[in-house]
């Protein structure tokens, strides 16, 4: 299609420019900062916005690493305020 092999050295970037396909990891961050806005704008008592803020309270805890949440990606880019951020 492109003729391009891995001999030539052809960075992904200008392979994605010649094809003009958007990258994935670009596209990926972007559904999710509209999906946190979607969340964050949602109101009425509905339960979505109840379980991304609800802390469990269990016995003990399990032993390594916690799961990574959907938030936490988010928290990590836009900090503690994410909701008044992705709201906007």
């Amino acid at each position: 299609m492109l003729g391009v092999s891995l001999r030539d050295q052809i960075r992904n970037v200008e392979i994605r420019r010649r094809t003009r396909v958007t990258d994935i990891t670009q596209r990926v961050v972007k559904l999710n900062w509209q999906w946190a806005g979607h969340i964050a704008r949602r109101k009425n008592g509905r339960w979505s916005p109840k379980v991304l803020e609800w802390q469990p309270r269990t016995g003990k805890r399990s032993v390594g690493r916690p799961p990574t949440r959907w938030t936490d990606d988010i928290k990590r880019v836009a900090g503690s305020r994410w909701i008044q951020a992705a709201q906007n």
